[in-house]
């Protein structure tokens, strides 16, 4: 009788190990497609999802549902982009979920130098005063469908803010981000915009 338990026992962590090792490699494979995937992406978006390009967003460490949903919004026409509209609208609900998981997984950008620490002072408090850590969190790194704007850069979140003002960007969060955006002084955006830049 202990035999044959002991065999069963065997027999059940042998088929453990096989599904986790079908699992792991299954996810490799999914990793591998989806960073085949990104390619497309990496002339915008930078290598990695760091971008060198003034007034693109650096896509690394966001959030998968803000990336998954960002995406969605281009491809329904929601958020309007010259450059992203017709290639959202080539990509599958797959495709997507895959986009949003890789990006997701890679490291963000890393805080550069801070060359105005009196302008991200008048930042940090103006991002204290329209209380941006309550969606943002405390390290303003996002969570869920709100997005990472730490490390993001300056330029792109000056236009973003901008662009939430005017009430030109809509969908997801945007009436929040209005709300938010709007009574900002330029004098704000552009420090808020700094000290967000540099974390």
């Amino acid at each position: 009788m202990p035999m044959i338990r002991s065999r069963s026992v065997l027999g059940a962590l042998c088929c453990i190990a096989l599904g986790a090792l079908a699992s792991a490699s299954g996810n490799a494979a999914d990793s591998a497609a989806a960073k085949e995937k990104a390619e497309m992406c990496v002339a915008c978006h930078g290598q990695g999802g760091i971008s060198q390009t003034e007034n693109i967003p650096s896509l690394a460490g966001q959030p998968d549902q803000f990336l998954q949903w960002q995406m969605v919004f281009f491809r329904g026409g929601a958020r309007k982009n010259e450059q992203m509209q017709p290639i959202a609208e080539q990509i599958s609900n797959e495709d997507i979920r895959a986009l949003g998981a890789y990006f997701a997984s890679l490291t963000p950008p890393k805080a550069t130098q801070d060359d105005n620490p009196d302008l991200s002072r008048k930042g940090a408090e103006a991002a204290a005063g329209r209380r941006c850590a309550s969606c943002h969190t405390d390290t303003y790194a996002g969570t869920k469908a709100v997005a990472r704007i730490a490390g993001q850069r300056e330029e792109y979140l000056v236009k973003s803010l901008h662009d939430y003002k005017s009430g030109v960007r809509s969908g997801g969060a945007g009436s929040a981000m209005t709300d938010v955006a709007y009574p900002l002084s330029e004098e704000e955006i552009t420090a808020l915009a700094h000290y967000l830049a540099h974390l």
